[in-house]
């Protein structure tokens, strides 16, 4: 059993001249080896025991990935000290109370982010130093670049030989190593305790499930703030001697996302970490390339896709029964087509690991199909956080795949009684990944925690095979009147997948005669198809017609429509009401990893989802959709 601390030093000793960190800041992606890190480790870690870092002091690290990230988080941890690490998609108020309630006493930040800094660092009374990543035109009192911190290690350690290595003896296996606030689905943000024991286990864990070999490379596309990123990035492939490489940081963050697609086809990796977000967005590019070559390439592409589909099935069973005949087609389609799919990727991608949410069945059929499988995991930061996976060498499209080992899991029910195989009920894990506790929250805790075993919050089931079945939140459930419980996920990602006028759909029930939904149209989308019927979006009638073809692209899921039988009946939404604000980070109702706060989107449009329950809320051609739909029309 060994810590951050040890994991990197025997990587080092066993792959010194092997790169490790990939960095864009000119024309090309350049390596450092693992030696060379840990020289800059090294340097940076005296520097901060120079300006008086003692065990167990709380730093905060606020920037886009980049070599400085990684550099930073470990010199933290060879100190003593405990890592903050926060989403740069934070704005205050939320920034502010993360840092304050961490007792945050230094903070790396990157230029970008600098501003968000200085706009509360008044309002920071124990922050005594701030770090900058990037040079800045003035500096105020106690705030320096990193180079001069690097500058004092040297000269600290000239002076003081001995000081890193006496700090690294106190950091034991149960040492705490970051602080990783999540707000989850719920409204109050905690910090998740991971110690590095925790870290160390799950890398261990996660290496049960997929095989890295020392050439493989990944580019970090997720924020490295997040622990998905921590075990499957950073320490997965330390622990391997392979290489990362992070995006191209840009002016903006706009800028930032925009290089992903270009860094990918130059970096060339061989794995590559993703959330349904991403997904989307990666199925739709190559959709829209697909398209832009023509007619001809286009109808190719749609139907091999559809014999791919037919032979991949859920991948376990691919092949099956008659449909290996169609093998020699889909050899002939690779070759000619879908291998050019794969070159948008660098060429060289082997598969994906998607974690973060459920990843809809439909996009893990289409990656399975060009050839650049996404491997859907399930896992949460206080689990640090992966606990099962799919893999290439054993996989079941639909599912979250088998465990990692060693750990214990149990589906539970309402009683915390276990439930047989195949069962639905709580997921319910033990073992060395499950987080110390959440920090300064002892009642949280308790309720998450009891002798060892974490309660997840989600509902899940194990099939005969060992295969985990996720299929929600505990608490965004759909609950009939009559009691019965279901969860929302799968229509909704569902019927945001298949309906080209919905970017965003959440159903609601909570003991209620019917089920209702909150809709947020894709606008230009809907204007579009509105006007091949009615040309004057400003008439009644063309109101009516949007709010029409909504809920027409929600009915072909109900008896009798194109796609019923997916989902019962009565979870699907009787009536809905139109939003003309999407939920996002901004106005807090989605958080840092694309994840859909229900509480905070169910507390916001309170009275609509009231109003949808009153014998006028229930007709869709209401009051409240026609004032919606025309004030979409008018932006």
């Amino acid at each position: 059993m060994i810590t951050i601390v040890d994991l990197f030093e025997r990587s080092v000793e066993k792959y010194s001249a092997n790169p490790y960190l990939w960095e864009k800041t000119g024309s090309e992606f350049v390596p450092k080896t693992y030696k060379q890190v840990k020289g800059e480790v090294y340097c940076l870690a005296n520097g901060l025991l120079s300006m008086g870092v003692k065990n167990n002091e709380t730093i905060a690290l606020l920037s886009e990935g980049r070599n400085w990230w990684v550099v930073s988080e470990l010199a933290i941890l060879y100190t003593g000290a405990i890592n903050v690490p926060l989403s740069i998609k934070l704005e205050s108020p939320d920034l502010h109370f993360r840092l304050e309630h961490s007792d945050t006493s230094i903070i790396f930040v990157s230029g970008n982010q600098a501003g968000k800094i200085n706009a509360i660092k008044g309002k920071l009374p124990k922050l005594k130093h701030i770090i900058y990543l990037d040079e800045q035109d003035e500096y105020a009192e106690n705030e320096m670049h990193i180079s001069k911190v690097m500058e004092q290690g040297e000269s600290f350690m000239q002076n003081n030989p001995d000081a890193l290595s006496e700090a690294t003896k106190r950091i034991g296996l149960d040492h705490y190593a970051t602080i990783s606030y999540t707000s989850g689905t719920t409204a109050d943000p905690k910090g998740v305790i991971l110690s590095h024991r925790n870290y160390t286990a799950n890398v261990e864990q996660a290496l049960t499930l997929m095989n890295i070999p020392q050439w493989y490379r990944t580019l970090i596309i997720l924020p490295l703030d997040h622990c998905f990123a921590h075990v499957a990035g950073l320490y997965s492939f330390m622990a391997m001697g392979a290489s990362i490489g992070t995006v191209q940081v840009g002016k903006t963050s706009i800028e930032t996302l925009k290089n992903i697609p270009t860094n990918i086809k130059e970096f060339k990796p061989n794995l590559l970490l993703s959330v349904p977000a991403l997904a989307k967005t990666f199925k739709k590019s190559i959709e829209s390339n697909i398209k832009a070559k023509g007619k001809t390439v286009e109808m190719l592409f749609n139907f091999a896709m559809k014999i791919s589909y037919r032979y991949n099935k859920e991948g376990y069973n691919k092949g099956a029964g008659l449909t290996f005949l169609y093998k020699p087609l889909i050899w002939l389609f690779r070759k000619i087509l879908i291998d050019k799919v794969r070159e948008g990727f660098g060429g060289e991608l082997d598969f994906f690991i998607g974690g973060g949410a459920l990843l809809d069945i439909e996009l893990q059929r289409f990656f399975y199909a060009v050839g650049m499988p996404m491997m859907q995991g399930y896992g949460l930061s206080e689990a640090t956080p992966i606990i099962s996976s799919n893999s290439l060498e054993r996989h079941k499209l639909g599912s979250s795949g088998y465990l990692v080992t060693p750990m214990e899991l149990k589906i539970c029910d309402d009683n915390g009684v276990e439930l047989p195989v195949g069962q639905k009920g709580e997921i319910v894990i033990k073992g060395e990944n499950v987080m110390v506790g959440y920090w300064k929250n002892e009642k949280a805790t308790a309720e998450t925690v009891k002798d060892g075993w974490l309660y997840t919050g989600d509902m899940g089931y194990m099939d005969k095979d060992g295969f985990l079945y996720v299929l929600g939140r505990f608490k965004s459930l759909l609950i009939g009147n009559d009691g019965e419980k279901y969860s929302p996920e799968g229509i909704e990602e569902t019927v945001v997948q298949q309906s080209p006028l919905i970017d965003q759909f959440v159903l609601y029930n909570n003991q209620n005669a019917y089920t209702t939904a909150l809709v947020v149209p894709a606008k230009e989308m809907l204007k579009k198809a509105t006007q091949e019927s009615v040309a004057d979006l400003s008439s009644h009638e063309a109101v009516n017609e949007a709010i029409k073809l909504l809920q027409n692209d929600i009915a072909q899921f109900k008896t009798g429509g194109e796609l019923a039988g997916q989902f019962p009946d009565r979870w699907l939404p009787v009536t809905f009401a139109v939003i003309g604000e999407p939920f996002s980070e901004k106005n807090g109702l989605v958080n840092s990893t694309m994840k859909l706060v229900r509480g905070k989107v169910e507390k916001r449009y309170a009275d609509k989802i009231d109003f949808l329950y009153t014998p006028e809320g229930k007709d869709v051609f209401n009051s409240i959709n026609v004032t919606a739909i025309k004030e979409l029309f008018e932006k």
